[in-house]
């Protein structure tokens, strides 16, 4: 994730380090914010139970209510682990109800289980089926607790299937402003991190469980639904012309051709509504699902690499140029391969909207960008992110460095290919301030919940202990600790302690008191 402001590349002579202060109070207490909402505030449901008439009472063994990370308390569960989302999705923006949708989960028990639980959040359920027979459920605030009509046995699959409705709420507490569920003009724009998925669909909100998922969304005529992963049958709305792009209005676009591999496409408003469906095909964090709903220019090519590429643009917002953005996204997933080893999933581009946030997030394959837009700094520290933090995955949100850190790093990577910015400049930059307490008071591998976004402890310092184990273990080997890191740990969740493990065996280097005082140390450490 990325505030608007944070991430500008600057000339040369003036290295982005020393323009990110502002992004500390801006991402600091994100976290408290997602909890203001999805714990059982003035948005949930009042307490229900609905009994199913074979159902037995829910006595027995049964799952954790939570995942037990103190960074979110309540969050995610146990006992199971999802393998696929399968939500229907009919989306009125503005109407009443906004949402109306069926959610058929496939799961795997890891223990017995007479009753399990789900998080959602503010919204209203009608009906629970668990492997097709009627399920007693419970709604108290964030959970839905559901006994099925049988006990699970442990290393059981089984499918729940829930029916629900409502207007989800986005998430608002300054300083980030509103996430989450967010209305725009013409649709609703979907981003929230750290676990503002149950918002919107029942889910184990923890990126500790991922899953693979399926979107078929139902939009009124004359809007286009953009999720993460792939459409069914080409991108809805869209055909290929021969006059190359065009707009909504079909003014033509500037520029057919921009970018390796791109293809003129035209964009079309549908006659008449209909489901579209969006497939990811590698397993992802709940919190990086989106639907993304409203007008956009459209823009389909490949990279340079053979990496298909999906842009959108509200066309209102003025802030990003379709064709540059497209362009952009291309150029980078195409450079970060090089970096960081093969691209993890199977399309990658980006969509800003014209939504009122000042924020963006790795959305997972699509990320998404507020009406401020997507200069290439931000962009680029997004799509590092389809390494650190959508493919390698954190289990806990205690190693959140392990995301934010790595693409702050490629930030500064794509700073030295772009525009001659050495990574040695932001480094220095940052470590000259000796006295500034929220870099170097906070430990970065550890920050705490109300740190957890913060700039300076996780964003800077995490990616200054990246370039100063460079320096320590030479480039060669450096990057070989990335490679090897993503390579191992590829569609799966990891620890700091794991990439410690990594880079003292790729190293061949002991490296325990070198990471105890970058990550751990709450004094700068020695150069």
């Amino acid at each position: 994730m990325t505030t608007a402001g944070n991430s500008r590349i600057a000339p040369p002579q003036a290295p982005r380090a020393a323009l990110r202060g502002a992004m500390a109070l801006a991402l600091a207490g994100s976290l408290a914010a997602c909890q203001v909402t999805l714990d059982g505030g003035e948005n949930a449901q009042p307490s229900r139970t609905v009994p199913a008439p074979t159902a037995p009472p829910a006595t027995g063994p049964h799952g954790a209510d939570s995942a037990g990370d103190d960074y979110v308390p309540g969050d995610g569960n146990g006992g199971y682990d999802v393998q696929h989302y399968k939500l229907d999705l009919d989306i009125r923006p503005g109407g009443s109800p906004e949402l109306t949708a069926t959610a058929d989960i496939t799961a795997k028990a890891t223990q017995r289980l007479s009753r399990f639980n789900l998080d959602l959040a503010g919204l209203t359920v009608s009906e629970v089926k668990v492997d097709g027979a009627p399920a007693r459920y419970e709604h108290e605030g964030a959970e839905l607790i559901i006994s099925p009509a049988q006990p699970l046995a442990k290393g059981a699959s089984f499918s729940v299937t829930v029916r629900y409705s409502g207007t989800p709420q986005p998430v608002s507490k300054p300083p980030l402003g509103v996430y989450g569920w967010v209305r725009t003009s013409d649709g609703v724009f979907v981003a929230c991190q750290p676990s503002g998925a149950h918002t919107w669909f029942p889910a184990n909100d923890h990126p500790s469980d991922k899953a693979t998922f399926e979107f078929r969304v139902k939009v009124p005529e004359g809007l286009t639904a953009i999720a993460n992963g792939e459409p069914d049958g080409g991108l809805p709305g869209l055909q290929r012309g021969p006059g190359g792009n065009r707009r909504t209005d079909g003014s033509l676009l500037p520029g057919d051709g921009a970018g390796a591999g791109v293809q003129p496409v035209l964009l079309r408003r549908r006659q008449a509504a209909a489901p579209v469906t969006w497939r990811v095909k590698e397993p992802m964090a709940p919190y990086l699902a989106t639907v993304t709903v409203g007008r956009f220019d459209v823009r389909t090519g490949k990279t340079a690499g053979g990496i298909p590429v999906i842009t959108a643009v509200d066309p209102t917002v003025r802030t990003t140029d379709l064709e540059d953005f497209h362009a952009k996204n291309a150029e980078i997933t195409h450079e970060f391969t090089k970096l960081f080893g093969p691209y993890p999933f199977s399309s990658t581009g980006g969509l800003v909207d014209n939504a009122d946030v000042g924020f963006a997030l790795e959305t997972q394959t699509r990320p998404v960008y507020g009406s401020f837009g997507a200069s290439e700094g931000i962009v680029a520290h997004e799509l590092a992110h389809m390494w650190f933090g959508d493919s390698v995955s954190v289990t806990r949100w205690k190693d959140i460095w392990l995301n934010e850190g790595f693409a702050t790093y490629a930030e500064w990577l794509w700073a030295e290919k772009a525009h001659g910015v050495d990574p040695q400049q932001e480094f220095d930059a940052l470590y000259q301030q000796a006295d500034r307490e929220e870099l170097w008071g906070i430990p970065t591998g550890d920050p705490g919940r109300e740190n957890m976004f913060s700039s300076d402890a996780v964003y800077n310092r995490g990616a200054m202990t990246l370039h100063a184990l460079r320096k320590k273990v030479g480039d060669e080997t450096f990057f070989k600790i990335l490679k090897t890191w993503t390579a191992e740990y590829r569609h799966s969740n990891a620890t700091t302690e794991q990439f410690i493990e990594v880079a003292e065996r790729v190293s061949g280097q002991q490296l325990d008191s070198f990471f105890q005082a970058w990550l751990y140390g709450r004094t700068r450490p020695p150069r």
